[in-house]
């Protein structure tokens, strides 16, 4: 489980190595609501930070590089940091994963291989692989250096809306869910984690008090469909200021659609997931805040084709 001083040190490791993140009003004058634009991140999405964090404290890498099983956005932060750190990135990816994000990761100059249907097949061949070469494993988001260095995320929104109540983060395996709850906590404000219906690991691990295997079908998969939390994020998410919520794909495409028909902002469905928690879909919405109250969704990724949208 990260502290905030391990999300303290992952930030001095990797700054200058991954881009501030810019926090916008959603709304003219002084909007409660506001978005952290976190998919303008290197490689798109918020998992540059944990890639990066990872490498940097690793030390010598070994000749055969790193390797990392992934729905396709983690991989693209291990292909990307392995890059800029002169080794080569070996990504186990699932069948299913979208192509936009195979050719950005061999665009990068990862070695990507397509293995079975689900992500567990990825990881297993993965495991085999470091254990065969002796790269580098770095898993996709159970591991505390890579929740670290998501949770910077966190302190800079706070450093950017200092009076903020509430963060909106959606949640996959938990990485970015662990490192922004732990952050959040420091400064006293409420996390709530959300997660399409059929990927609710983190929802489905705070019921049965330890972290279960979830059935994986929803249209945010690609980048939210873990199918089991971390232990750490179930810890993180145990912790009376936060709030688990799910949300139908229904309301997740709305989200993206409203994302961009009232914003012009161009998002994957897993960050869309994150907004559809304050969508009133006709029976409330999946969390209400209060009058008043100041809340942050983060965006955390646009690897998507955007020709849906128009």
């Amino acid at each position: 489980m990260p502290t905030f001083d391990d999300i303290e040190a992952a930030a001095a490791r990797i700054e200058g190595r991954v881009r501030p993140v810019t926090v916008a009003p959603a709304g003219p004058g002084d909007s409660p609501l506001w978005f952290a634009l976190e998919f303008l991140q290197f490689t798109g999405t918020f998992k540059a930070r944990g890639a990066q964090n990872f490498l940097r404290a690793a030390g010598e890498l070994p000749a055969a590089g790193v390797t990392i099983a992934s729905g396709g956005n983690a991989g693209l932060a291990c292909a990307w940091s392995a890059r800029e750190a002169g080794v080569p990135a070996t990504v186990f990816l699932p069948e299913s994963a979208p192509p936009v994000k195979i050719r950005r990761l061999r665009d990068l100059g990862a070695d990507v291989r397509l293995i079975g249907p689900e992500y567990k097949q990825a990881l297993a061949a993965c495991q085999e692989f470091a254990a065969d070469t002796g790269a580098l494993f770095s898993h996709a988001y159970d591991h505390p250096l890579i929740a670290a260095g998501a949770g910077t995320l966190m302190r800079e929104i706070q450093q950017r809306v200092p009076d903020l109540d509430t963060v909106v983060v959606a949640v996959g395996g938990g990485g970015l869910f662990t490192g922004t709850a732990v952050a959040a906590q420091h400064f006293g404000i409420r996390t709530v984690a959300v997660e399409p219906v059929g990927c609710r690991s983190l929802n489905a691990a705070l019921e049965a008090g330890r972290p279960v295997q979830v059935s994986v079908d929803s249209i945010a998969a690609d980048s939210l469909g873990a199918p089991n939390v971390s232990e750490m994020a179930l810890a993180a998410a145990q912790h009376p200021d936060v709030v688990s919520v799910l949300v139908a794909d229904e309301a997740i495409r709305a989200a993206r659609r409203q994302l961009w028909d009232e914003h012009r902002i161009a998002v994957e469905n897993g960050a869309a997931t994150a907004l559809a928690a304050l969508r009133d879909t006709g029976s409330g919405a999946a969390y209400r805040p209060a009058e008043g109250e100041r809340v942050c969704v983060i965006l955390c990724g646009a690897n998507t084709d955007p020709s849906d949208l128009v």
